[in-house]
């Protein structure tokens, strides 16, 4: 029986090919590069192709990659294209793009083992136990969610400068005493490990062709930062303008992030809201509005400590900055409620199934909750949060200022 669920004559195949080049491919990826009239693969792949065996004509990717994508499938189309892919054409490469360009059935995948399959097999790691990030195309910071003292990740590397980039980070970020590992040409004969302790991180640059495994350590007094929301205050920089701990935590409890969702963050003030929505999935997107600019400034600096750099920022007031923004599937609004239209323009925003939650402290906007939930339905809570402090020699309850809270998700047919 024929493994290969394609017919032979498939005009698009993406192969992919490890450091071991030629010799550690399969027959079904050796006859597809035969075959292939063209093929497309970054430079270092390319040269892994024998000359003899492959007679194609030779096209490096270009840069950046994604752009190109159509108008090279067009500058070929009708000719026998084969492209190569490093390791699995589906994990975190270029199988993505084709396969979102041509769809499914307009792509033979022939995947070959990953690097991170590689580097567990060599590590003695369970694969499905062992969390990974890819630096490829992305900041350093985006690296610092993962981190959790215990866990075994293992990071896409960029290139030859990003073990230390990653070491420096870990020593930033209180992970200063993590055993790193860079596993460099998996697969070939030229197989190298380095060996280290990020604090003390001191190998030069090696071989770009690298894979980076951590087995994190937190340091003693280093701040702790858990998986789920209400990270501590203190994690943020800010101006007094910050959601507290505990509301906050009760606020995106009722948003209720899932994979792949939007969420616009009104009067982002610090941008905990938005930044803890984001980390709750590596999918989960957000744009945060906020008129201040020097506030602006703050998430930002916020987002990248707590890796969520690709946090959008729209320095803008509100209803005015939401214009050009694509459908939430939820939206916070922590200030602004009294502004004209706000309420509205994010009511008609969200589709069926969306949500919105909106905080106050105020009388006025407390007025303006009420309302909506006597139209709208949802709930209506007040959260009130008291702390102990000294009193004299004795301990008391300190309150905070109580938060009227609006939750609601909006049903198929809903008006203003």
């Amino acid at each position: 029986m024929n493994a290969d669920p394609h017919p032979a004559d498939h005009v698009l195949s993406v192969v992919g090919i490890g450091a071991d080049g030629w010799d550690g491919l399969p027959e079904t990826s050796r006859a597809a590069l035969r075959a292939a009239d063209v093929l497309i693969g970054g430079a270092r792949q390319l040269r892994l192709l024998p000359t003899a065996e492959c007679g194609g004509e030779r096209v490096p990717w270009p840069s950046p990659l994604r752009p190109a994508v159509p108008g090279l499938l067009a500058a070929h189309a009708g000719r026998r294209v084969a492209v190569l892919a490093s390791g699995d054409p589906m994990f975190y490469g270029i199988g993505r793009a084709l396969t979102e360009e041509l769809g499914a059935d307009g792509v033979r995948v022939l995947p070959h083992p990953s690097s991170v399959s590689y580097a567990c097999a060599r590590l003695g790691w369970p694969l499905e136990d062992t969390g990974t990030v890819t630096l490829v195309g992305r900041p350093a910071a985006s690296l610092t969610g993962a981190l959790h003292d215990g866990r075994r990740l293992l990071v896409l590397s960029a290139g030859a400068a990003t073990p230390g980039e990653v070491a420096g980070l870990l020593a930033v970020k209180g992970f200063g005493p993590t055993r790193m590992r860079v596993l460099e040409q998996l697969g070939s004969a030229r197989e190298r490990v380095r060996d280290g302790i990020a604090g003390s991180w001191a190998h030069p640059p090696g071989d770009p062709l690298n894979v980076i495994a951590l087995d994190c350590v937190r340091e003693a007094g280093a701040l702790r930062l858990g998986a789920v929301p209400g990270l501590p205050d203190e994690a943020y920089e800010h101006d007094g303008q910050l959601t507290k701990r505990h509301v906050r935590a009760a606020t995106l409890a009722a948003l209720a992030p899932a994979p792949g969702e939007l969420l616009w963050d009104i009067g982002g003030g610090s941008g905990s809201i938005a930044i803890e929505w984001m980390r709750t999935h590596r999918s989960c997107r957000a744009v945060t509005v906020e008129r201040d600019p020097e506030r602006a400034r703050r998430i930002a600096r916020n987002a990248e400590a707590l890796g969520v750099p690709g946090l959008r920022i729209v320095a803008a007031a509100a209803p005015e900055g939401l214009t050009e923004l694509p459908a939430p599937d939820a939206v916070f609004i922590g200030g602004g409620l009294t502004a004209p239209g706000l309420l509205e323009h994010c009511w008609a925003a969200l589709p069926a199934g969306g949500r919105l939650v909106a905080n106050t402290v105020t009388l006025e906007s407390e007025a303006l909750l009420a309302d909506r939930y006597r139209r709208h339905g949802g709930e209506l809570v007040r959260l009130a949060v008291a702390h102990a402090v000294p009193v004299g020699g004795f301990t008391g309850w300190r309150q905070a200022m109580p938060v009227t809270q609006w939750s609601v998700t909006k049903t198929e047919g809903q008006e203003q």
